[in-house]
């Protein structure tokens, strides 16, 4: 008779695997978001989410560390004499193996991916009121370093804050990085951030690189259209030479021509538009603004290493490159200028015009009467003079690019596939808070009686994200959301708590003091809005790689 095998062990095993399973499978669908109300801001459970993995995070130093390490350890694999642990590290491991590979291809997964990247779409748009100034929606955000409200990282964060697993939270944001390496490989604009504006520094780095990257698509679209207009110019030149005509007729089409101290006519090359009123010193033709190259796309992380290389090494090299193109372009756009032209076009503080005198001042153009270089630029082995007499007439948009777009976006693209943890949520909690602010700001502010709390909420909350160690605070800043929530949905339960403490005759002071020290619990009467905090959260909310594979 043969007995069923039977393992207390492997039972428990399997019984909790598949509770975990069924805890971490749930995935946010687009109905649901397509469903939030435009005029509520993010939930708490959301923001508690993003507070979480924040906390979480700490114990790994990248996504793809953070993703290694939940995924379980392949050590084990092949070694004799496999004990229950190892055992269920295989398990795990192979069963991590097989849900990241799915994940990526999961309609729900790719459905969300669709609506997150759809430019028109209503996908969590909010109905955000900037105030009557206009400064509302532009001020909390920058002041804590988050991102714009409408921009696409504030619903990222939303939709990542409403994962119930740190795993699938970051295998989600990878699959967000695949989705931005598609649109810069199909030569796309990443929607909801804007197409051709410099970093903003007062933004979070990760809306600085999304920023870095749209605009690096403006310039490889600009430098397109620039060398195919050059290479049509250059193709007419040529026709007009080969067609024997001793005289050079200016078309009234663009051909741009200098003429020499000898007579001869030349083709300006990137030439933008004629400099003021200025003429060259040598020839008398008009000088014009040549069209250079663009500089580089400065985020905080590349302008904090360029400060210390300089201050390790004391090289301006780079400025020197910037300076070299700049000459090539003007020679390109100018020809028949010397080095004094130039100067009196990117230097002016470097060229002395010479004094009036009684006779006509257009008289002469001899050296002794038409102006000189300042004293720095006089001097044996000047900069400027080397690479003046090294430079060559090449136009921009035929030089060696300063600025390697490609080369760029794809570090960004690399270096967003394995952020360190903090540099990733943080982030995603600073932006998807403001957003709640902003709202929160546009509709609590006419209240006179919510105005005032409200404000005691922002002031913290502006105050505690300006410090360098805001992620040790998060259980705080939550619990001030918390407040600021149940103001926005529930305002009388509030103005009856503020109304107790008035009639207890707790003074302002007090009340705020308490306030600041977050033991003010303002809707704290049931299980659900007891005081909480990412460190003792509840074992069904705490996001752990441990205990929830998945």
């Amino acid at each position: 008779m043969s007995v069923p095998f039977y393992d207390e062990n492997l039972y428990m095993l399997n019984m909790k695997n598949d509770i975990e399973a069924k805890n971490a499978e749930i995935i946010p669908s687009v109905e649901s978001f397509l469903a939030t109300d435009k005029a509520s801001i993010p939930s708490l459970s959301v923001i508690k989410q993003l507070a979480i993995a924040i906390e979480a995070g700490k114990k790994s130093k990248s996504v793809k560390s953070l993703l290694a390490s939940s995924a379980g350890s392949s050590s084990a694999k092949g070694k004799p004499g496999l004990n229950l642990s190892t055992v269920r590290a295989l398990v795990l491991r192979e069963k991590e193996e097989k849900i990241s590979t799915t994940f990526r291809h999961d309609e729900r997964i790719q459905s969300l991916i669709r609506s997150l990247f759809d430019a028109g779409g209503d996908f969590l748009k909010r109905s955000i009121t900037s105030g009557s100034e206009g400064t509302i929606a532009a001020s909390l955000p920058r002041d804590i370093h988050g991102a714009p409200p409408e921009s696409l990282l504030v619903k990222i964060s939303e939709v990542i804050g409403s994962f119930r697993s740190l795993r699938k939270m970051t295998l989600f944001w990878c699959r967000i990085v695949d989705e931005m390496r598609r649109f810069w490989s199909e030569e796309q604009y990443i929607p909801g951030i804007p197409i051709d504006e410099i970093p903003d520094l007062n933004s979070c780095l990760l809306y600085q690189r999304f920023q870095v990257i749209n605009c690096c698509l403006s310039r490889k679209r600009r430098h397109e259209i620039a060398s195919d207009s050059l290479d049509v110019v250059l193709r007419v030149a040529s026709s007009n030479t080969e067609s024997g005509t001793s005289e050079v007729t200016v078309p009234a089409n663009s051909l741009l021509y200098a003429r020499l101290n000898n007579g001869e006519l030349a083709l300006r090359l990137g030439a933008d538009c004629p400099f003021s009123n200025l003429t060259m010193l040598e020839t008398g033709e008009k000088v014009y603004s040549p069209v250079t190259q663009e500089g580089p796309l400065l985020t905080e992380d590349v302008i904090k290493e360029t400060e210390e290389f300089v201050l390790r090494t004391g090289s301006v090299g780079a400025g020197c490159s910037q300076l070299l193109s700049d000459m090539q372009a003007f020679k390109a756009a100018n020809p028949g200028c010397i080095l004094e032209d130039f100067v009196r076009w990117h230097s002016p503080p470097d060229w002395t015009e010479p004094e009036p005198s009684n006779g006509s001042v257009h008289s002469s153009i001899a050296s002794d009467s038409r102006g000189q270089l300042s004293s720095r630029m006089q001097k044996e082995g000047n900069l400027w003079r080397e690479l003046w007499d090294t430079s060559k007439a090449v136009p921009a948009v035929k030089q060696t690019p300063l600025f390697d777009e490609d080369l760029v976006v794809e570090g960004i693209l690399t270096d967003l596939e394995d952020l360190p943890t903090t540099e990733l949520y943080g982030p995603l909690f600073l932006s998807l808070l403001g957003l709640g602010f902003v709202m929160a700001e546009a509709k609590l502010t006419e209240d006179n009686n919510l105005s005032k709390l409200f404000y005691e909420c922002k002031d913290y909350v502006v105050a505690t994200c300006q410090g360098s160690s805001w992620n040790n605070k998060v259980d705080d800043i939550c619990q001030v959301y918390e407040t600021v929530e149940t103001m926005m949905v529930n305002p009388d339960e509030i103005l009856k708590a503020m109304k107790q403490a008035e009639e207890s005759n707790m003074t302002t002071s007090v009340l705020k003091r308490r306030f600041k020290k977050l033991s003010l619990n303002l809707v704290g009467k049931d299980e659900q809005t007891k005081k909480w905090s990412p460190r003792n959260a509840n074992s069904d909310e705490r996001l752990s790689s441990s205990t929830q594979p998945f």
